[in-house]
């Protein structure tokens, strides 16, 4: 039984030895002789030292800098302008007007309401007008109203115009003179009343007094409020009809806070209505109101429109051309302007296929125009067609100008080389489709020798490259494709290219380690970017 137990016990002493040395040798710190041994063969740099000039580090949160290829002059053959649509224009100076389109809604003109109230408490009889929207003509009668302060008034005018009539013989001093200040007070207060000069003949005629005053409309319009009721109680500060001219309507224009800064009171307005077609409103800017909509960050701007035969009704949805004259500017066509993202370009055309890409500053657009600001003179030609293609032969070329140039005598080597490799092969190149497609795509040369033999056992090599847009968002792409031998001189590949474009194709054949031929051309691909 003991010897049992000690057996144990040294079995567990043992793993526990065990696993202490193996955290031990985990962790324990990295020893630096090592480090020291292995760098005395090195060469000693100072501690401050940073890469070498020729290293670039890019940070793990920078994202390296897109390239950029800077925009080269071109020359177009005549066919190769037909080809792509170019059209030429002038930059030339023009009276511009600024159209501004905006939606709004007819309202009531409020400087043409009239509201109807009486100068004296009384009691409303008979009521001829009782609807809202009824069409009132000025003149027309619209209520009768009692009043007995306006009785007591027309029976003291009466009295005095009898005192008038009787005392205006009288020789006394200041009595025919008295009589006649009574009755023209008693006239007078009438007239503050606004007694009709209608009621006041006939008050006059008669000899007695009207009970029952008619009230007529002051103008022509619609009745849009309407509080009078038959044996209601009115007072001076009741309001019983309101009556709209819409002879004149306002517009409210909902515009954009960023066009707002080009209008001005008084500017021509033109408006549209859905429901006449063809027919136009003329009017004017009244007022640009200082308030801007915060869901739609648009401007009312409030336009009065001469509104013949009522034909625009309150609350009806129109459109709206507000025009605002910039004067006489230097203008391009809108078509002829490049616009990069970071910049504005301009082609400028030289003649004879010579065009220059041109950074310009523009202003406003005025309709299919261009204000222009810096950059442009007067009678200069433009490009203003097919500029996305010119951009991108222009980037092209500029790529393919800056290649490093080669080294001294590098030009020799090379001329013997072209010139031994014009008298050893001949390349044909072809495409299956033709012309080829963006994706894939067969390639064909056909390799032949000075007297047309087809030449076997070549190697040949195909290298597609297309040059950076920046623009587009594009890197350079390029692709190379090795031809096999198909036998009689005929070599065949297949590629798929990953854009349309214009590529540039250099074809190397090489037997032997002796380069037989080389051609550059250029590839137009259908399909699109």
């Amino acid at each position: 039984m003991n010897k049992y137990i000690v057996r144990t016990s040294l079995v567990w002493l043992g793993i526990v030895a065990v696993a202490a040395a193996v955290l031990y040798f985990r962790l324990r710190p990295v020893h630096l002789s090592a480090f020291t041994h292995s760098a005395a063969n090195a060469e000693t740099q100072p501690v401050a030292a940073g890469p070498a000039p020729s290293a670039e580090i890019l940070s793990p949160m920078q994202p390296p800098k897109p390239e950029t290829t800077a925009l080269a002059p071109l020359q177009l053959t005549p066919e190769r302008m037909q080809s792509i649509g170019v059209k030429t224009g002038t930059v030339e100076y023009k009276q511009l007007s600024a159209d501004i389109r905006a939606t709004g809604t007819v309202d009531i003109d409020e400087q043409l309401l009239s509201y109807v109230q009486v100068r004296f408490p009384g009691y409303i009889r008979k009521v001829f007008v009782n609807a809202t929207y009824l069409y009132a003509r000025k003149g027309e009668p619209l209520f009768t109203v009692y009043s007995p302060d306006l009785v007591a008034t027309e029976q003291e005018y009466l009295l005095a115009r009898q005192s008038q009539q009787a005392l205006s013989k009288s020789t006394v001093d200041g009595v025919a003179s008295g009589a006649a200040s009574l009755s023209a007070a008693a006239e007078q207060r009438l007239a503050q009343w606004e007694v009709p000069q209608s009621e006041l003949q006939k008050l006059k005629d008669t000899g007695k007094p009207i009970t029952d005053l008619t009230i007529n409309s002051p103008v022509s319009g619609y009745v849009t409020e309407y509080n009078a009721l038959p044996n209601m109680y009115v007072e001076p500060s009741t309001r019983l009809y309101t009556v709209a001219d819409l002879s004149r309507v306002w517009v409210y224009a909902q515009v954009f806070q960023d066009d707002v800064g080009r209008l001005k009171p008084g500017d021509a307005v033109e408006i549209t209505v859905d429901a006449y077609p063809g027919r136009t409103f003329h009017g004017n800017i009244d007022q640009i109101l200082p308030q801007v909509d915060l869901a739609t960050r648009t401007v009312r701007v409030r336009l009065v429109i001469q509104n013949p035969g009522l034909k625009l009704k309150p609350g009806m949805f129109v459109n709206c051309d507000l025009k605002s004259p910039l004067g006489r500017q230097l203008v391009v066509p809108a078509s002829a302007v490049f616009q990069t993202g970071t910049k504005q370009l301009v082609f400028l055309y030289k003649g004879e296929g010579s065009i220059e890409p041109k950074e310009v500053l523009l202003g406003s657009q005025a309709g299919d125009d261009f204000v222009v600001l810096k950059g442009l003179q007067t009678h200069q030609q433009i490009v203003t067609s097919a500029n996305f293609l010119i951009d991108s032969e222009s980037q092209l070329q500029a790529a393919a100008g800056s290649f490093l140039p080669p080294p001294p005598g590098a030009g020799n080597a090379a001329s013997q080389i072209n010139a031994s490799s014009a008298a050893q092969a001949n390349i044909d190149f072809t495409t299956d489709p033709d012309p080829p497609r963006k994706g894939a795509n067969t390639f064909r040369v056909k390799l032949t020798g000075a007297a047309h033999a087809p030449i076997a056992g070549a190697s040949v090599t195909l290298t597609f490259y297309m040059a950076a847009m920046p623009t587009m968002g594009m890197g350079a792409m390029s692709m190379t494709v090795q031809l096999k031998d198909q036998g009689n001189g005929l070599y065949e590949g297949n590629g798929s290219l990953g854009s349309g474009g214009t590529w540039q194709v250099t074809i190397t054949a090489q037997k032997n380690g002796q380069t037989l031929a080389t051609k550059q051309l250029r590839l137009d691909v259908t399909g699109g970017m």
